[in-house]
């Protein structure tokens, strides 16, 4: 599964885009994303291209969370296809999450 990763608004926002099935095998190269840079201020994971998502992708999704500051932390999830926002609801993402 290939992330593409682009900064926006001159490095304040760092906009991950996981394309593909969102498991397991994405975990190197999702954490490679955000992991090694200045934390940004701001995050956007872009689930678009997401096909498929796992309990992986929510630790994972957790992890960039804890990453980013924990409850102070600005993370926004936009263009969850309905199966995905659902996964999403039941694990009370929305709680943790800004879920556009």
């Amino acid at each position: 599964m290939p992330v593409q990763v682009q900064s926006l608004d001159n490095g304040a926002t760092l906009k991950i885009s996981p394309n593909g099935r969102f498991d397991f095998n994405s975990h190197r190269e999702f954490r490679d994303a955000y992991q090694g840079k200045s934390p940004a201020a701001h995050y956007l994971v872009d689930l678009r291209g997401t096909e498929y998502m796992d309990s992986s992708a929510l630790g994972m999704l957790l992890l960039l969370r804890e990453y980013a500051g924990g409850d102070k932390a600005k993370i926004r999830i936009v263009n969850a296809r309905t199966e995905i926002r659902n996964i999403l609801n039941v694990a009370n993402f929305e709680k943790m999450f800004v879920i556009e």
